[in-house]
């Protein structure tokens, strides 16, 4: 009869030492118990007899566990078949290194750089690689509680990094804990008091923070849309965005409105990248922790994010009245009302429809900022 978690629960500590108690209903898996009464799940493979810790109970779950050990008896079944080698001695500092440039070359620009913040940012180890328990793992990531966006990014980054690790050789099962996250879709949505301190705000606070702001709020695009654009791809009043580039790999396109057209015009010129990093021209600004509290100290109006300007941008366009298909088309979304067998056969662009409601949203935010000016 397999393991149980209350039989877990009432294995008694040994006098001196460690015991182990095994799973008969999973050869090689089981418990070890500690002389200070630690709950450690083992797995023992291959044809040397290694055994792995696979972490404490109840940090890791008997399910869990169990599932480890059955994936790192897979692994090991396979690397019988050549000669078996030891793990090499390799540092968390050195596997993360190689880890970020490794997927660099395969990766987008924007995703291998909060990779390196999120590591680099939250994850500090000590000694060696191999060492790393799932408690050691987790203990960062809980520390993120409040800010749950942050949480769930750091957490695939550390995923993400371990499961390469597993594939390069460097483990022989990833330590990362199988975590779930429940989180609450954002609502919020600025009324027309705040959007106007915002782009107030914006508007005195100067390059590239102010008008990344102000083109957000315009053009209603993602923040690495705006931040990662390149004067090449703007032409004729029209940005056309790489399918490389764009987060679901389509390509697109959107008409610019004469005053968002006008801000970039008005942007330094030189480089192609119209934001680029203090330090690299070839890799776009990427200070937005500090830029945003500097640029929200000034602000009296309740937190938001970045992201939810796009979904003011959204609902503004409702309320304009814009058919839901044409926002759609703007926001460049691929499973809202166009999607499926209506995406294939639906090729139509809806450029002048695009034009027409930005138009109509341009006219709508200078209104509503004319209206809301602070008093001087």
């Amino acid at each position: 009869m397999s393991l149980t978690d209350l039989q877990i629960k009432r294995l008694k500590a040994p006098e001196r030492g460690q015991k182990t108690y095994y799973d008969p209903g999973l050869p090689g898996f089981g418990v070890r118990v500690s002389q200070g009464g630690a709950k450690t799940f083992v797995v023992v493979y291959g044809k040397g007899r290694r055994r792995q810790s696979l972490g404490r109970y109840p940090d890791v779950s008997l399910s869990e566990a169990r599932i480890l050990a059955k994936r790192a008896q897979a692994d090991i079944a396979l690397d019988d078949l050549t000669p078996s080698q030891d793990l090499p001695e390799v540092s968390f500092e050195t596997a993360r290194d190689k880890f970020l440039a490794d997927t660099e070359a395969r990766t987008k620009t924007r995703t291998i750089d909060e990779y390196r913040r999120l590591l680099h940012r939250h994850f500090h180890f000590s000694g060696s690689l191999q060492e790393l328990t799932r408690d050691q793992i987790a203990r960062p990531i809980e520390t993120l509680r409040a800010t749950p966006s942050e949480q769930q990014h750091a957490f695939v980054a550390i995923r993400t990094m371990m499961n390469w690790c597993v594939r390069r050789g460097y483990l022989h099962v990833s330590p990362a804990p199988a975590l779930t996250f429940k989180s609450k879709p954002r609502e919020r949505v600025l009324n027309d008091i705040e959007l106007a301190a915002v782009w107030h705000r914006a508007e005195g606070y100067g390059w590239p923070y102010g008008p990344i702001v102000q083109l957000l709020i315009l053009t209603g695009q993602r923040r690495g849309e705006i931040v990662g654009l390149r004067s090449s791809w703007i032409e004729d009043q029209m940005i056309r965005y790489p399918s490389e580039f764009v987060k679901n790999q389509r390509p697109h396109s959107i008409p610019l409105g004469d005053w968002a057209m006008s801000i970039i015009e008005d942007l330094p010129e030189g480089i192609d990248l119209l934001f680029p990093s203090r330090l690299d021209d070839e890799k776009p600004f990427i200070g937005f922790s500090k830029a945003k509290v500097a640029f929200d100290r000034e602000l009296a109006i309740a937190p938001y994010t970045l992201h939810d300007l796009r979904r003011t941008f959204s609902s503004t366009m409702a309320k304009l009245g814009t058919p839901i298909h044409v926002t759609e088309k703007m926001l460049n979304h691929v499973s809202g009302t166009i999607s499926g067998v209506a995406a294939v056969y639906n090729r139509h662009a809806y450029i002048e429809e695009m034009k027409e409601a930005y138009a109509s949203h341009e006219a709508h935010i200078r209104s509503l900022i004319e209206m809301h000016r602070p008093e001087s």
